[in-house]
């Protein structure tokens, strides 16, 4: 295997958590809050790439190993080539939008009721009864 190889490989992985965190990362805000400022970062970004042209630097990345190896772009991106029909099938994309964009704003309602209590007492603490 070349270091070109292994490094696509690399980049794929990395895109993969990142799409994750923009799904997800939200929750992450429950324990941390001050990581929300991240993830918002992270969930503007990857709306922004899927909806306007601007092209994502972890493909562009990838395109590059890929093209050290001989091989051409991800044919229609990265979605396209390791999520769409794979993972789920295209005709779905709609729904897991709506459930994303739903995780997205549980995640949010559930760090913001968790944050405005943060300094009540736990009633389910050792030793209360």
């Amino acid at each position: 295997m070349t270091t070109a190889e292994v490094l696509a490989d690399i980049t794929v992985g990395v895109h993969i958590l990142a799409l994750l965190y923009i799904g997800l990362g939200g929750f992450f805000a429950w324990w941390w809050p001050r990581s929300a400022f991240v993830h918002i970062l992270f969930a503007i970004w990857g709306v922004a790439v899927n909806v306007f042209p601007i092209p994502c630097p972890l493909t562009a990345l990838e395109d590059y190993f890929r093209g050290l190896q001989g091989l051409g772009p991800l044919p229609g991106g990265f979605n396209a080539y390791y999520i769409y029909d794979t993972v789920f099938p295209r005709s779905m994309l709609p729904l897991v939008a709506v459930v994303a964009l739903g995780l997205v704003i549980f995640s949010y309602v559930g760090a913001y009721v968790r944050w405005k209590h943060r300094d009540s007492p736990s009633t389910h603490a050792i030793g209360q009864v």
